[in-house]
């Protein structure tokens, strides 16, 4: 049995409204042939007669008493999609899906949400976080999300807009033996009072320490134990952590040093952080599997805009996390 149509119905109401084939064909701006075809169309798909057709005027039957009121609430329920439709895409309503690796929705997100909420706050955000890239990927992939945010996608097909070049940054103990060191002195007073890195250690320098580490599944694992093989040393783990946000805390308590994006560190963090020499660094991205609609653009370029990145000149590879 065929699906009654939105036009089928669309006919129905204007004969009844009208009561003539005739006057409906002419409001709806199509013959008097096609019209009754649709009708008998919409009257196979159904089962049975919904007009009965008089000498002067046209008369529901039974079964067009009772289709008609839900004719008119699907055309309805139309309306309102299409309304809905018109105000998604002048940015007014609807829902958009987003999703992140842990540490960027600590750390860039938050400003660039606040500020989306307040441009267009019919707009809802739903966040869905992935503890490695390759998992974002792999969401992404599967149509779990609209926009994709992390270290840039391998093997991608679809649009890419590169956001900037993170910087990681090595935490401490404010009163580790490094804090002393004259070459870190002069930039950690004014580090620690901004929240940002100052000073620098080369990773090597730190082998023998036991490091506030990541869960296995985390992709900054991943990271720290590819920065310290470069550095000529596996990490040994004193702690590890679940969630990303504990990391920097654990290594400013002297549980180790730890290996976090620069961007994660809070205003008046009480740590000492240092840049890692060489500087290790990741490019961050947004990325969609299609042409993406008026919403993700939107979206897309806010974050361009309000992303705060702690870029830099040159790449150094640094995982997936």
């Amino acid at each position: 049995m065929a699906t009654p149509t939105l036009r089928q119905l669309e006919y129905l109401a204007a004969v009844v409204d009208t009561g003539s084939f005739t006057r409906a064909a002419e409001q709806l701006h199509v013959t008097q042939p096609a019209l009754s075809h649709q009708i008998r169309a919409l009257e196979t798909a159904l089962g049975g007669p919904l007009l009965e057709r008089l000498p002067r005027s046209v008369r529901l039957t039974p079964t067009g008493r009772a289709v008609l009121p839900h004719a008119r609430a699907a055309l309805a329920g139309a309306d309102r999609l299409q309304a809905v439709a018109r105000r998604a895409t002048g940015l007014e309503e609807g829902e958009l899906e987003v999703a992140a690796v842990y540490s960027i929705s600590l750390g860039i997100l938050p400003p660039v949400l606040r500020a989306w909420h307040r441009r267009h706050p019919g707009v809802r955000i739903r966040l869905r976080e992935y503890a490695h890239a390759d998992r974002l990927q792999e969401a992404m992939a599967e149509g779990r999300a609209d926009l994709a945010i992390g270290p840039a996608p391998e093997d991608w097909e679809g649009p890419i807009r590169e956001l900037g070049v993170e910087e990681f940054t090595v935490v401490l103990a404010a009163d580790d033996p490094l804090a002393d060191d004259p070459l870190a002195d002069d930039g950690l007073r004014e580090g620690r009072s901004e929240g940002r890195t100052a000073g620098s250690v080369a990773l090597g320098a730190l082998a023998d320490r036991a490091w506030v580490h990541y869960a296995p599944d985390n992709g900054l694992a991943d990271l720290l134990d590819q920065a310290c093989a470069r550095a000529g040393f596996h990490p040994r783990a004193a702690v590890r952590a679940e969630q990303t946000s504990a990391v920097p805390l654990l290594a400013a308590a002297g549980l180790g040093p730890a290996l976090v994006p620069a961007d994660i560190i809070p205003p008046q963090f009480d740590g000492l952080l240092l840049r890692p020499d060489p500087p290790i660094r990741r490019t961050l991205t947004a990325y969609t599997r299609t042409r993406p609609d008026p919403l993700t653009v939107a979206f897309a370029e806010l974050l361009a805009e309000r992303a705060r990145i702690n870029s830099a000149a040159a790449e150094q590879p640094a995982g997936h996390g």
